[in-house]
């Protein structure tokens, strides 16, 4: 079953790389209440991901929270090593975007969002999309049919639709 506006998220545990080391972060507690914008990619550094999805993002992140949005989250099938790398390389990290790793694909295969390309060497990682998720509820979706095109998922277009 592939997640649709109105649908509550799965718990999941993501991880990122903290002070500390590796982090568990449980996704059901951390959007309790909250207001919350995820992204998806289908891999940190590749092509339309590095050059479209995450600028489009980093433009827009102000603009997300003057409408309301108390985060903006990156989401990919990668190692919370590689997602610390990408945040920093990119400027996410600076501009306020957590990057958080779905690194078995756990999460992205329970919501129905995960493809195979293995011809790229990616298997078992996310199709592009952009969300926005009220209190664990996803309220607008917007789902790429395509993992090398970021028309409808770029922060420009959610943002022109926020509630």
């Amino acid at each position: 079953m592939t997640i649709a506006k109105g649908d509550r998220l799965p718990t999941a545990d993501l991880v990122r790389l903290g002070a500390d080391g590796v982090e568990t972060v449980d996704l059901g507690a951390h959007l309790k209440g909250r207001n919350v914008v995820i992204f998806a990619v289908p891999g940190a550094f590749t092509p339309t991901c590095h050059s479209a999805h995450m600028p489009s993002f980093i433009r827009t992140a102000a603009e997300f929270r003057a409408k309301g949005v108390d985060e903006i989250i990156c989401l990919s099938v990668n190692d919370p090593f590689v997602m610390k790398a990408w945040g920093d390389s990119t400027g996410a990290a600076d501009a306020g975007i957590t990057l958080l790793g779905d690194p078995q694909s756990t999460f992205t295969k329970a919501i129905g969002l995960d493809f195979d390309a293995p011809g790229a060497g990616l298997n078992a990682r996310s199709r592009r999309y952009a969300m926005q998720v009220i209190d664990g509820t996803v309220t607008l979706l917007h789902l790429e049919e395509s993992p090398g095109t970021c028309d409808i998922s770029g922060g420009e277009a959610l943002l022109a639709e926020l509630a």
